[in-house]
């Protein structure tokens, strides 16, 4: 797929992975709009980029996302791809954990994670199907593969993103063949989301780079880095997958 000319909107783009593929975007003359939560974040984020639209929207607050797709499309003049990259994680333990306490941040999670980007994808699908080239880029998660014990919700969610990026995929190379379906799956990335937590991170810019990379050469689930050597050892000996990222 031709990665220039596009209207291109990037959920969580005030930072990290969605910072990266924003900046790179914008590069190969593209006309990119942001959304996040944090207003200082956003304008911090354009200072940074330069010729970028900011949205404000909070995707936990599922009565804002039709109104972030309108926005989206009305401030860039169309849309023609959508990077679904907002995520948040939380690590806990059911045995330690009070249900009372952890049930809105479970809830949230899976807001954030995943109903909003299956409905955000809804939403934007009819504006999509406009153009005469478009995309929906998903970015999940190695934890998708082989998930680990600390974060129950988010590598549930993450799976379940996998899953319906291909589900998606199917319906609209029958239904609206000019939209392609993305997935790229990265492995533990240096994002303020993971501060504390692991080693071997890779960079958000090197995600960036070998999405684009992939989504040029037409390949609809792109591993990144360590995945790549992940999917092989889940093909073959998935109990030595699940053993490698249990504790990780």
């Amino acid at each position: 797929m031709k990665l220039s000319g596009h209207k291109i909107l990037i959920t969580g783009g005030s930072s990290g992975i969605g910072f990266e593929l924003a900046r790179s975007l914008i590069a190969r003359n593209n006309q990119v709009a942001i959304c996040g939560r944090d207003r200082q974040k956003l304008a911090n984020a354009r200072e940074l980029l330069g010729d970028v639209i900011t949205i404000q929207s909070d995707l936990a607050i599922a009565s804002q996302i039709p109104e972030l797709a309108q926005k989206a499309a009305q401030q860039l003049g169309g849309l023609s791809m959508l990077v679904n990259n907002a995520g948040i994680q939380r690590n806990f333990r059911f045995s330690q954990s009070e249900p009372t306490q952890i049930g809105a941040a479970i809830a949230e999670e899976i807001q954030v994670n995943l109903t909003a980007l299956i409905t955000l994808t809804a939403a934007c699908l009819p504006i999509l199907k406009q153009a005469e080239s478009a995309a929906v880029l998903n970015i999940s998660s190695g934890l998708a593969i082989a998930p680990k014990a600390s974060a129950p919700v988010y590598c549930a969610s993450k799976a379940a993103v996998h899953s319906f990026s291909q589900t998606l995929r199917y319906q609209l190379e029958d239904d609206m063949p000019t939209i392609k379906v993305f997935e790229a799956i990265p492995p533990l990335v240096d994002t303020q989301m993971t501060q504390g937590r692991g080693k071997g991170k890779i960079s958000p810019r090197q995600v960036a780079a070998e999405t684009l990379q992939g989504i040029e050469r037409d390949r609809y689930e792109i591993p990144i880095g360590k995945v790549k050597l992940l999917q092989l050892i889940h093909r073959f000996v998935p109990a030595i997958a699940a053993k490698i990222l249990r504790n990780s």
